[in-house]
């Protein structure tokens, strides 16, 4: 007990601070109690208070929260969604896109694509037009198809066929496919021609389909020279797929008989037959032939002659066309395939044509009996030019003074032009003082009629063969002389002038 009230009343003292620390102790506290008393600088200004940083509602520097730019933001997409609801465009449509803040600029972008031709059912057919800005899209699309020679009044309709060309470049998109025409011998004059047929042309790539179909074509023999007038006419070539389209098609024709070659040289003078649906047109058509007494063998002959009838609403007409002729030249059903065989463009002949003709030859003297012969023998004289006809008759009955049953014998003799073959060649035989037959004077070539006569005599056995085989070469001669028709219409409609 007493050491321990010993050490309560003696309590250990406490431990005192280094010298070096005591040291700085003592003039920090000098240096506190002399400035309470230590007068201020002369021109000493006191401190300012610190603005509080917290700004005040009127201040020009606020901000809105994000909160407040959402819901402007949605207000005014609000206001653009009425103004397109407006036009009969559903909002929706656009709905992913960024469109302008306000109605004005969208405003200017409907009234800028009507006046271009475009209506409010073709902007609700493809809203995103008015997805892209008139100064940096549209002007700098439209001036330069304008400087191809694209027409104005043309821009609506390829507009609705391609509107996406509002979103393309001019640099990466449009000049290439411009380039690539001219590169394949399509002129400058028909590029604008050709863009305007067919403006998907502008959004192909070139190492896509537009090279595999020309490559194609070119392979099956197609002429390169002749590749820049097919791709005029048919610019639609460059978007058929060779294994679905163009390879098909030809082997078919390959089939009923055609050489490859001769399918070229189709597509070189009609390149828009490989627009025929293969399926819906070319082989029911080809079907309707024959069951119309055609022959097998004689289908190419038919195609080759007249391409178009590929394409045709064929039985109808068939049906139509027998018909007609049963009714007014007599001729019968079998007869009726060997009058389409040598003349395909015969199911296009109308009513009043097909009467003109029979009425003129039996004015002539021919019966019908011998006027359906006549017909079936060479169905040309129903589309013949009438004037012609009517010099070469003339001819025949003062000058040449043979009989009319040689002319029923020889229908063809009305399709041969009198001052350049049928006149100068009579008088050449008549001088010779030969008798021979209208097929012998007139179905062969001027330098074989000259070889001819040559001769001293006329053997009967070549004139014999020569009659035999007239029709034969006459399709051949008939194909190249068809502008001399006038009563059926075979112009090439798709040609682009």
């Amino acid at each position: 007990m007493m050491k321990s009230l010993l050490f309560s009343a003696h309590p250990t003292p406490p431990l005192l601070p280094a010298p070096r620390l005591r040291r700085l102790l003592r003039l920090r506290a000098s240096s506190t109690s002399a400035s309470p008393s230590a007068p201020p600088r002369a021109g000493r200004r006191p401190p300012r208070p610190v603005p509080s940083r917290r700004p005040s509602p009127s201040s020009l520097y606020a901000r809105p929260s994000l909160l407040d730019m959402e819901r402007e933001r949605a207000a005014r997409r609000a206001d653009v969604d009425a103004f397109l609801a407006s036009l009969g465009v559903d909002p929706g449509e656009l709905a992913g896109l960024e469109l302008p803040v306000t109605v004005d600029v969208m405003r200017e972008r409907a009234e800028f694509l009507a006046s271009l031709g475009l209506t409010r059912e073709d902007l609700a057919d493809y809203p995103l037009a008015l997805g892209c800005s008139v100064r940096k899209n549209m002007v700098p699309v439209l001036d330069y198809l304008g400087k191809l020679g694209v027409r104005r009044d043309a821009l609506p309709d390829l507009l609705r066929r391609y509107p996406q060309v509002l979103h393309a470049s001019v640099v990466v998109d449009l000049a290439p496919v411009v380039k690539y025409l001219q590169g394949m011998d399509v002129r400058s004059v028909d590029v604008p021609r050709v863009l305007e047929r067919y403006p998907e042309l502008l959004g192909f790539k070139l190492e896509g389909t537009m090279s595999t179909s020309i490559a194609y074509l070119v392979g099956i023999g197609v002429g390169r020279r002749q590749i820049g007038s097919v791709i005029t006419r048919f610019p639609e070539v460059l978007g058929m797929r060779v294994g679905k389209i163009i390879k098909p098609f030809v082997e078919y024709l390959e089939g009923i008989g055609l050489q490859k070659l001769s399918v070229a040289r189709i597509i070189e003078k009609k390149p828009y037959v490989l627009g025929f649906g293969l399926e819906d047109k070319v082989k029911s058509n080809i079907e309707a032939l024959m069951e119309f007494g055609v022959r097998k063998e004689a289908l190419a002959s038919i195609v080759m002659q007249y391409p178009d009838i590929l394409g045709l609403e064929l039985r109808d007409k068939l049906v139509a066309q027998q018909s007609l002729f049963e009714s007014i030249i007599l001729v019968s059903r079998d007869d009726f395939g060997r009058v389409i065989e040598r003349m395909p463009q015969a199911i296009n002949l109308g009513r009043t044509a097909v009467l003109k003709h029979v009425n003129f030859l039996t004015a002539c003297g021919f019966m019908l009996s011998q006027v359906s012969k006549m017909v079936v023998a060479c169905p040309q004289l129903l589309a013949l030019n009438m004037d012609i006809m009517r010099m070469n008759f003339e001819y025949f009955k003062n000058e040449m003074e043979r009989d009319l049953e040689e002319l029923a014998e020889f229908p063809a003799f009305f399709t041969y032009g009198l001052e350049s073959t049928v006149r100068p060649r009579h008088e050449m035989v008549s001088r010779k003082g030969f008798t021979c037959s209208l097929a012998w004077l007139l179905n062969c070539s001027d330098a074989r009629f000259v070889e001819r006569m040559k001769y001293d005599t006329i053997g009967v056995e070549e004139m014999e063969a020569e009659e035999s085989s007239y029709m034969n070469a006459f399709a051949e001669e008939v194909e190249s002389e068809e502008e001399e028709y006038s009563d059926y219409d075979d112009s090439d409609d798709e040609f682009v002038r």
